[in-house]
């Protein structure tokens, strides 16, 4: 088997799995995937590609940064902890970030955007961003805890080129997804009372799409199981 083949089977298989998860709750709005391809060579993203995916994951700038600059046509979004002296190159190359967690992180990301603009290294005047939620308070795994989003919302809105789109989570690993998911969403739909508009749901992976497109996810970030084991350096 080809490793052509391999992907557009796990592909396949991943697909299936958002559609049942999506018909066992009754859904019939878009679910969206977003292959992570973070550790894995280019050629596997020009496999993707000719599978008709047009966005990927990554978590690692400067990996990242190289894909990004092979296959233009591709958007990639950021997944991993930046920071802040890396906010100017991400700017350069993400076309999303699911990854924010701070008010000094959102400026530094907005002053990146500028220059990137200024220097003639990105077209689009926009960043998406996804506030990552922090569902332990655990600062080294990222995210902001609950009572301290109205500060970074209103940061974000005071930017000139960040535009908020969503919420991301990733469960604790002792938690229950169920739980997990379930009071992410509560925070997801608080805050878009606030903004004022619908927001992406950024939940769930390889292990857990199931019961995170039970619980509302708009987005699954799923690279094991479409790709394989990673490489890790």
């Amino acid at each position: 088997m080809t490793r052509a083949d391999e992907i557009a089977q796990g592909l396949k298989r991943v697909l299936q799995r958002i559609e049942e998860a999506k018909q066992k709750a009754g859904r019939s709005d878009e679910v969206r995937l977003l292959p992570v391809t973070k550790f894995h060579p280019a050629e596997d993203i020009a496999i993707l590609h000719s599978l008709g995916v047009t966005e990927v994951g990554e978590n690692r700038d400067q990996e990242a940064k190289q894909k990004a600059a092979e296959f233009p046509s591709m958007s990639f979004h950021m997944l991993g902890q930046i920071q802040t002296k890396k906010a100017n190159s991400v700017a350069r190359w993400a076309q999303a970030v699911q990854s924010l967690d701070s008010v000094t992180l959102a400026q530094a990301l907005d002053r990146g955007m500028q220059l990137a603009l200024d220097r003639g290294d990105r077209t689009t005047d926009t960043l998406d961003v996804f506030v990552q939620l922090s569902l332990d308070g655990d600062p080294a795994r990222g995210g902001v805890v609950d009572g301290d989003l109205p500060e970074l919302v209103d940061a974000i809105a005071g930017t000139e080129h960040l535009r908020l789109t969503g919420l991301m989570c990733v469960p604790p690993v002792e938690a229950d997804p169920y739980e997990a998911f379930a009071t992410a969403r509560q925070v997801k739909e608080k805050l878009e009372k606030t903004v004022g508009k619908p927001l992406e749901f950024s939940a769930g992976m390889s292990h857990d799409l199931e019961v995170a497109v039970e619980s509302g996810s708009t987005l699954v970030r799923v690279g094991t199981d479409i790709l394989g084991p990673r490489q890790i350096p």
